[in-house]
């Protein structure tokens, strides 16, 4: 009736007509406020349409219809694209987002919204079709700019859509195919350092690592290298399944690793029990630049798993990283006392800077990622010296909702990270600043709080005195929200 007049119908009201047993509501009705001007309808009509599959079909012929429009521009079709996620349940919803990505009559936007919506839909068993059209992309070589092989679609940027393509196949890792299509991505040349770091961390723990990959991640590394560069190229060698000739060759990158990797990089040893690998590990930690960024409850039981050999010459190392309290809190008194008078506006260089990446996990306004607690406001909460023992010592205190959380699996396989998904079906960890582990409830053999940040310690040794000071003075006058 509300609809047949043209009067208003509130959000609530259209979702109760949804509830009643009579209420009359008609696929066509509901689809049709998918166009309303008014967000709430929107969104109660993106609610009802969730929970109708029977009606899948005829919204996905709606979409097509929208979308294939010779009137829809961009800003019509990223309102079309937010929507996408009631597409991922419904057969015909499913195969439209297929064809979405494989289908040269949809634009190159809509190409990117349907893998993100594909990579973001976290079905248990996701469909045969989606995996296909994922290689269509990731396979395919004119997909790849280094490729002179075909000719790309005049509208098809490659950047955002391999980006989603890898951001979709972490559904499917555990298939042979996709791994190859992962570690042939990560071998082109061509393409940026972060897309090849970013196909080798969707790969499952545990897959082996051929020389070009290998050299590749021990390239980048480097101490020349941004920090997020190093940070993702640890974690990828952490997970991977490396010979012990790989092992005794990664230990000079252990040499030269800085304090923010360091520890990450170490858990590419976690089940390697050779002799000289483990002596030679040890030599190059105890010559490491970044020693100060290790911390004794994770090198242990990592130095336990060798032979006696081994862990006594790693009972010196210990005994030098086993600092008590007593000396970090003096050597915080010591920085704070003599720390130079700070810039906010350097400080806020630095916090955007890549040589920090501070940005890359935590907001500030509306600007930042999500993996840490938003700073915005931290400065009312927080005195300079908290703020300075949070920079250098990172894993002394935990903001509620981001304290580290360890998943132990029936594989044996331990991830540490901040949970972003606790749901009946899957947990999914915040490992970094671009990561993430999804692992399904059934997997799950324990769940424990964790003593170590995922942010790493040792960012006082990568900046200078004026820097940390800069830094400092930025998140101490971060004082927006309510006075």
């Amino acid at each position: 009736l509300f609809m047949k007049h043209g009067s208003y119908l509130s959000p609530l009201a259209l979702i109760a007509l949804d509830q009643m047993d009579n209420g009359g509501l008609k696929s066509s009705d509901v689809i049709a406020f998918l166009n309303s001007s008014d967000q709430h309808l929107r969104s109660a009509a993106n609610w009802i349409l969730g929970h109708h599959l029977e009606w899948g079909g005829e919204l996905a012929g709606w979409f097509r219809v929208q979308l294939g429009a010779p009137s829809s521009d961009s800003a019509r079709r990223e309102q079309l694209h937010s929507q996408f996620h009631i597409l991922t349940r419904a057969e015909a919803g499913q195969q439209l987002l297929a064809d979405a990505v494989t289908q040269l009559g949809f634009q190159s936007d809509t190409h990117v919204a349907a893998l993100n919506a594909i990579a973001d839909a976290g079905l248990k068993q996701p469909p045969a079709i989606w995996k296909q059209a994922v290689l269509t992309v990731l396979a395919t070589p004119d997909s790849h700019p280094s490729s002179s092989a075909g000719t790309k679609p005049a509208d098809l940027e490659i950047g955002p859509l391999l980006k989603a393509a890898v951001r979709a196949a972490r559904g499917f890792n555990g298939d042979a195919s996709i791994q190859c299509a992962l570690l042939t991505l990560a071998r082109e040349t061509g393409l940026p350092t972060d897309l090849r770091l970013e196909a080798l961390a969707v790969l499952p723990g545990g897959v082996a690592l051929g020389a070009a990959e290998y050299d590749f991640l021990r390239a980048s590394l480097d101490p020349a290298q941004p920090v997020l560069t190093r940070g993702s190229a640890a974690g990828v060698l952490a997970k991977a399944k490396l010979d012990s000739e790989q092992l005794l060759a990664l230990t000079d990158s252990v040499k030269a690793a800085g304090p923010l990797e360091i520890s990450k990089l170490l858990g590419a040893f976690d089940h390697a029990t050779n002799e000289p690998v483990g002596l030679k590990l040890v030599a190059a930690l105890k010559e490491s630049q970044g020693h100060s960024g290790l911390r004794v409850d994770l090198l242990k039981p990592l130095l336990e798993k060798f032979p006696a050999t081994v862990q006594e010459q790693g009972q010196a190392l210990l005994e030098k990283l086993n600092v008590d309290l007593v000396k970090q809190k003096a050597h915080l008194e010591e920085l704070l006392a003599s720390l130079p008078k700070g810039d906010i506006r350097r400080g806020q260089a630095i916090f955007n800077s890549p040589k920090t990446a501070c940005a890359s996990c935590h907001k500030i306004g509306y600007v930042g990622g999500l993996v840490g607690p938003d700073l915005t406001s931290i400065g009312q909460a927080r005195t300079e010296r908290d703020l300075l023992e949070s920079v250098v010592y990172p894993s002394a205190s935990f903001v509620r909702s981001y304290e580290p959380m360890v998943v132990a699996t029936k594989s044996g396989d331990e991830y540490s990270g901040v949970i972003k998904k606790d749901a009946p079906d899957e947990i999914v960890l915040a490992t970094g600043p671009n990561t993430e582990m999804r692992i399904a409830r059934s997997d799950v053999t324990e769940m424990r709080p964790g003593t170590v940040s995922i942010m790493p310690q040792g960012l006082d040794e990568q900046i200078s005195r004026q820097e940390l000071a800069d830094l400092v003075a930025f998140l101490k006058g971060t004082k927006w929200g309510a006075q």
